[in-house]
């Protein structure tokens, strides 16, 4: 029993960093239509300057949290302009080429700023350590990735399908030309949702460094798991996303603990049978 909890645990853990990290990515590719494969850079971005704030300028965590989420949308705000409108509305696969093209640059430009080394970010007092549970104890960062997916999870969904602004990016989504005719500001619009992706993008980095290490290949290494789990889940469906993350997250999970030499093969294996049983994802969005 203490094996089954310690793996329910981690699995949802780790679901929900990969849900917060992909999310965005589900974002710009089921709503503004762009396949983003320098997702992941953003988020090793946010990773190493939180590991600079915390380590070398020894602000507190939650400092260093903020100041990787808005730093890296200030470094990503002149990228989209000049780079990711060109894109725009282009062939998927100019967009691979221009994004794998903006991933190597990121990580060759990171590396020569901080360091081609493991970066690690220092904990608070308060995220270290275990919680009794009674029956079990469970390690509190475990619990703070859990309540941050949640939430982040929440605040999504109902900014997407609540708010005026939500209502601007699905009719921009739907049919630009028209949207732009009505008054809204297509451009501006994609460029929120690109910042609220990205900034997303860098707390999940941050928040799950314990889980997905932020080192120099970073990028490159979980390109391939965030379009996964994006692609499983349904591009553009935030249910859908939490679910691929906490169903994907669970089966690599149980295949580390149980079969650890076995490596991904159970977490690719279950990809290719959803996507032959969903095509589209477990909730994608029917063109």
């Amino acid at each position: 029993m203490q094996t089954i909890f310690s793996i329910a645990v981690d699995a949802l853990a780790y679901g929900m960093v990969l849900f917060v990290i992909s999310i965005g990515l589900s974002v710009t590719l089921g709503l503004m239509r762009v396949v983003n494969l320098a997702h992941g850079a953003f988020a090793m971005i946010g990773g190493y300057i939180a590991s600079y704030a915390a380590r070398d300028l020894a602000l507190g965590y939650g400092a260093a949290v903020l100041i990787a989420v808005f730093g890296t949308i200030v470094i990503a705000i002149p990228i989209e302009r000049l780079l990711y409108r060109r894109i725009y509305g282009q062939p998927e696969l100019t967009q691979v080429l221009m994004t794998i093209g903006i991933t190597f640059c990121i990580i060759g430009i990171a590396n020569y700023v901080f360091g081609p080394t493991l970066k690690t970010i220092p904990l608070p007092p308060s995220l270290e350590g275990s919680a009794d549970l009674g029956f079990r104890s469970i390690a509190v960062h475990r619990i703070f990735a859990i309540v941050c997916g949640l939430a982040v999870a929440g605040a999504l969904w109902f900014a997407i399908e609540k708010t005026a602004f939500g209502v601007k990016l699905r009719a921009a989504v739907d049919n630009a030309a028209m949207a732009a005719a009505l008054g809204v500001r297509t451009e501006v619009v994609y460029a929120v949702s690109f910042a609220v992706a990205v900034g997303l993008a860098a707390f999940g980095g941050v928040v799950g460094a314990e889980l997905l290490p932020v080192e120099p290949y970073y990028a490159v290494r979980y390109m391939v798991t965030f379009l996964v789990v994006v692609s499983v889940g349904g591009a553009g469906s935030i249910p859908g996303a939490l679910a691929a993350c906490l169903l994907l997250g669970g089966i690599d999970t149980t295949g580390r603990y149980l079969m650890p030499e076995f490596g991904e093969f159970f977490f690719y294996l279950a990809v290719i049978a959803i996507v032959c049983v969903f095509p589209r994802g477990l909730a994608g969005r029917m063109k």
